[in-house]
């Protein structure tokens, strides 16, 4: 657990005092006279612990902490007070402090005193850290199905869970492919290690080389402080590419070596460092394409490519769509039920968002029925023309006709087509003659 600690006291021989006995108990201090100075430094960096003095100028500790309430909500605040402002200390304990340690202070009280507190900031964390876990577990955090083709996905995930081969991972928006990753993490021997996701598209991409490798200071500019990488904060565990198809192709570069030696160095550092980490990536574009497009390294797609597992979109898995939404109901702690109207409007829904949407809908479903049955009105209105078309019933050649229609706009070939109808190429080819498609 780190050891990240802001130290803000206008009095210059506190500072120092102060610095001297955390550093030597193993903190890394951060130190300003000015509390300004801290407000901005707050905006930049993260740290696990403020200690802060109560009277100061030109804002005293009682607004520092409000800005720390809103700038670094995970940080634990613990204020230094003299006798007489101990009523302001408990004040502040009320407005989200975790205690107040009075002056004057021995050093060894102040040691023992903060242990304590990072004996609380850790705890803390790691119950949010469990119930990010749990949150990850319940609901989409489940593997769900009851389809043969998603059973085999989970089957071969699971067969290379314990090795530390690269997996690949390809699928649409919302399918699940972090629910994977987390699967496969979960199954292998650096299940007890750091799983770490870093999402590609939600970077800038000058930012991406910084986030997996960490910076130095003075790196670039706004570089103020050493930075720690993805990759080595997950040092044992695993790392989780998101969308490893939009990294540039300096990053790619630096990748790409990454998985070959597993070593790299920090961006404005020449010193190599090495890690145990195993990659798994996600993508929900084509690469082949982009290796043909001269947009993603061959090297590094074959690399990444070692083990590839692809999830079905959920309308190629429709036998799930009604499991999916009554487990939904029970995640959203609902007591009615789905009427037959809904449960057929939703197996008729291309759901092109995918399990994503479908937990979407059926969170706001539930929240519109007020406990009372799903009706079909209580899902957005795009639903309601599958309703209406439900009151017109088609002929058995209207909803071949349409069925094929739907899975041709779909499928990304005429063979995959034919892969989802259940029939042969050359029959889907006389059944688009007959319907002139």
């Amino acid at each position: 657990m780190s050891r990240r600690l802001l130290l803000v006291d206008d009095e210059q021989n506190i500072v120092r005092t102060v610095t001297i006995a955390l550093e030597a108990s193993g903190y890394t201090v951060t130190a300003f006279l000015n509390p300004l100075q801290a407000v901005e430094a707050m905006r930049q960096e993260r740290f696990d612990i403020g200690l802060f003095d109560l009277k100061m100028q030109p804002i005293d500790g009682i607004v520092l902490l409000r800005e720390a309430r809103q700038l670094a909500p995970e940080m634990t605040v613990v204020l230094m007070t003299a006798h007489g402002s101990i009523s302001s200390a408990v004040e502040a304990i009320k407005l989200g402090a975790y205690d107040y340690l009075q002056k004057p202070f021995e050093l060894a009280e102040l040691q023992r005193f903060m242990e304590k507190v990072h004996d609380h900031h850790r705890l803390t964390a790691e119950v949010r850290l469990l119930k990010e876990e749990l949150a990850r577990h319940s609901g989409t955090g489940m593997l769900v199905t009851r389809s043969e083709r998603m059973k085999s996905v989970i089957d071969l995930a699971m067969q290379v869970a314990p090795s530390n081969i690269a997996v690949l991972i390809e699928g649409e928006s919302g399918t699940g492919k972090e629910l994977l990753a987390h699967l496969i993490h979960d199954n292998s021997p650096r299940r007890d290690k750091p799983f770490v996701t870093v999402n590609c598209t939600a970077l800038a991409q000058t930012l991406l080389e910084s986030e997996l490798f960490g910076h130095v200071k003075g790196a670039f500019t706004g570089a103020v402080r050493d930075r720690q990488g993805r990759f080595d904060a997950a040092d044992g565990g695993t790392v989780f590419l998101d969308e490893i198809g939009e990294i540039p192709s300096p990053t790619q570069v630096k990748l790409l070596r990454f998985l070959q030696h597993k070593e790299f160095e920090r961006v404005g550092e020449t010193t190599t460092s090495k890690v145990d980490v195993r990659v798994l990536a996600a993508t929900n574009r084509d690469l082949q394409e982009a290796v043909s497009a001269a947009t993603f390294r061959e090297d590094l797609y074959y690399r990444l490519n070692a083990v590839k597992v692809k999830l079905p979109p959920l309308r190629e898995r429709g036998e799930d769509i009604t499991l999916l939404a009554q487990h939904f109901l029970q995640k959203f702690g609902f007591t009615g039920e789905i009427t037959p109207p809904v449960y057929a409007a939703l197996r008729a829904y291309p759901w092109k968002g995918n399990v994503r949407e479908l937990e979407n809908v059926i969170e706001r479903a539930v929240i519109l029925a007020h406990g009372e049955n799903v009706q079909l009105y209580h899902l957005p209105e795009e639903f309601q023309s599958l309703l209406n078309q439900a009151k017109n019933p088609l002929s058995l050649e209207e909803v071949e006709q349409q069925h094929i229609i739907r899975v041709l706009r779909t499928a990304k070939d005429l063979d995959a087509a034919a892969a989802i109808l259940g029939i042969d190429p050359a029959t889907l080819w006389r059944k688009r003659k007959k319907y002139n498609l």
